[in-house]
């Protein structure tokens, strides 16, 4: 089993290559830089992975499980619309997975699955709140997209799942989460388990409940 995760440094990412690794399975770690954490995992790590111009990814082997991971947070407000961090919002959160995706297209065979993770907050249904309209937009466009590559991945025999993974406590919220990173992967990895080409464009929480639109 070869798994391939995105923003592999820290955090969720993180967490991920930890978990699958004790699994038996052969991860391959992107990021842009490798934290101390992650070269002590014993997997195998690619640096200098931006997903906004990401290099050829061709050395990889087939890949069975990709995990785009690799998001960030910006908070923008009605009164402070700043379009230059709602734009890198779009490059980094909706069409860096895509660019990695074209990077591995040829790697995923019948039977791979690729996984998105998203966010609740790109549920139009969900936003009770208003705000934020840089993540909760660059979230929402991620959605539409998964559900596209489901379509199109379908006749390959790629599933594609789409994923919140919860309000994690980890740099990119402040430490200010619900869940441990720990719990939140524990509850993302039964739920790509469960992921089928039957389910697949679907979206879920960590606890593979299906989320409104």
């Amino acid at each position: 089993m070869h798994t391939v995760i995105t923003g592999a440094n820290r955090g969720i990412g993180l967490e991920f290559c930890r978990q699958c690794r004790e699994a038996g399975h052969s991860v391959t770690a992107l990021c842009r830089e490798a934290s101390e954490e992650l070269q002590q995992l014993g997997v195998d790590i690619i640096e200098n992975v931006d997903v906004r111009n990401p290099p050829d990814l061709s050395e990889l082997s087939k890949i069975d499980w990709l995990i785009l991971n690799a998001g960030i947070w910006r908070d923008e407000s009605l009164d402070n619309l700043n379009f230059e961090t709602i734009t890198e919002q779009f490059e980094v959160n909706t069409l860096g997975p895509l660019r990695i995706l074209e990077k591995t297209l040829d790697r995923l065979t019948e039977g791979s699955k690729v996984v998105l993770i998203t966010s609740q907050m790109g549920s139009i249904a969900d936003n009770t709140s208003g705000g934020r309209y840089g993540y909760r937009m660059s979230k929402a466009a991620l959605n539409c997209a998964g559900v596209s590559l489901s379509h199109d991945l379908k006749p390959r025999g790629v599933a594609v799942g789409l994923f919140h993974p919860g309000y994690v406590a980890t740099d990119m919220t402040s430490h200010q989460g619900t869940i441990s990173p720990e719990e939140s992967v524990t509850g993302l990895l039964l739920g790509i388990r469960s992921l089928t080409i039957e389910n697949t464009g679907s979206f879920w929480d960590y606890r593979f409940q299906e989320l409104s639109w």
